[in-house]
C-alpha cells in the first residue's frame, strides 16, 4: 500500500496547515470516524481492563460452566472451567494489542533504517534488497512461527517473532519511496548545497516518508494481531493461565457444539479489531494523498 506524500521539506506553518487538511478528511469521512472510535474504545478497554473486568481471569466456577451470554453475574458467560468470558477477553484484547504494537515498533525500527539506506545509498540497495527477497521467500506466518518456536512461546517471544516477519514489507515501502523523493528537486538542491547523506535522509527524505510509514504501521498491525492470534491457537504465543484471544479459541474449538458463545466472540472481537485497523489504514492513506487538494 503506497501512499503519495508533498515532495517538500514543510516548515512549521505548513507542517501544521497540512495537519489539520488531513484531520478534516477524517472527519468527513464516517468509515475513518467509526473505525476511530471503535480502536480508541478498544484502547481504553484495554488499557484499563485490569481494573475494568468484572472478574479475575483465572477465577474459576465450577458450578457454572458453559453459562450463556446473558447469565446474571456473566454477561458473555463463562467458559469450559467457569471463567468469565468478558473478563478473558477484555484482558486478551489488551494482550493482542500488546504484541501487535510492540511487532510494528519492532519491525519499524530495524525496517525504516534499512529501507533509507536501500533506496538512498546504491552500493547497499543490493545487499539489502537480496536480505529482503531472502526474507520474502518465506510466507508471514510461516517465519513467525518458526522463529516463535525457536525463542520459545510467551508475549514478548511472538511479538519480536511478529515484527521480524515484518521487516521485508517495511524495508521494500520505506526504499520505494525513499526512491521516489531522491529524485526530487529540494533533495537535489540540499546535496548541492552541500548537505551531507545524513542530514538529507534525516532533514528531507524522512519526513517527508512519514505518511507511507504511519499507513504502513496501520496496515501491519491488524497482520500482527492475526499472527499472535494464530501463534497463541498454535501454543506458540500466550501461555495459559494468561488470557489470549488466540487461546480461547483454541480451547473453545473442543466444545463448539456445546457452547459455540466461547469461540464466537473472542472471533468476533479479532475480527472487529483487524477491521478497524484496516479501515482506518485506507482512510488515513486518502487523507494524506495530496492529491485531495485538488478534487
Amino acid at each position: 500500500m503506497t501512499v503519495l506524500t508533498v515532495p517538500m521539506a514543510e516548515t512549521g506553518t505548513a507542517s501544521i496547515t497540512r495537519r489539520t487538511r488531513v484531520l478534516r478528511r477524517l472527519q468527513r469521512n464516517p468509515l475513518a470516524v467509526v473505525s476511530f472510535v471503535v480502536l480508541a474504545l478498544a484502547g481504553v478497554i484495554a488499557l484499563l481492563s485490569p481494573w475494568l473486568a468484572p472478574y479475575s481471569v483465572d477465577q474459576t466456577d465450577f458450578a457454572r460452566t458453559f453459562a450463556p451470554p446473558g447469565t446474571a453475574g456473566h454477561l458473555l458467560g463463562t467458559d469450559d472451567l467457569g471463567r468469565d468470558v468478558l473478563s478473558r477477553i477484555m484482558l486478551g484484547a489488551r494482550a493482542s494489542l500488546q504484541v501487535g504494537l510492540l511487532a510494528v515498533a519492532t519491525s519499524l525500527v530495524i525496517g525504516v533504517p534499512l529501507g533509507l539506506a536501500a533506496g538512498y545509498f546504491r552500493a547497499w540497495d543490493a545487499v539489502i534488497s537480496r536480505f529482503t527477497d531472502l526474507l520474502l521467500a518465506f510466507p508471514f506466518l510461516i517465519m513467525a512461527v518458526g522463529l516463535a518456536a525457536i525463542r520459545g512461546a510467551s508475549l514478548g517471544n511472538a511479538a519480536v517473532a511478529i515484527g521480524i516477519a515484518q521487516i521485508p514489507g517495511v524495508i521494500r515501502v520505506v526504499r520505494s519511496d525513499t526512491l521516489r523523493l531522491k529524485s526530487l528537486d529540494f533533495v537535489a538542491a540540499a546535496v548541492v548545497d552541500g548537505a551531507s547523506d545524513l542530514w538529507v535522509l534525516a532533514r528531507h527524505i524522512l519526513p517527508n516518508a512519514t505518511s507511507v510509514i504511519l499507513v504502513q504501521a496501520t496496515v501491519a498491525i491488524p497482520a500482527a494481531i492475526l499472527g499472535e492470534a494464530v501463534l497463541s491457537f498454535l501454543g506458540l504465543g500466550i501461555q495459559p493461565p494468561a488470557p489470549s484471544l488466540g487461546t480461547m479459541l483454541a480451547t473453545a474449538q473442543q466444545f463448539a457444539a456445546r457452547a459455540p458463545w466461547a469461540a464466537v466472540l473472542p472471533g468476533v472481537v479479532i475480527m472487529g479489531l483487524a477491521l478497524a485497523f484496516n479501515v482506518f489504514g485506507d482512510a488515513l492513506r486518502d487523507a494524506l494523498d495530496p492529491k485531495g487538494d485538488r478534487r
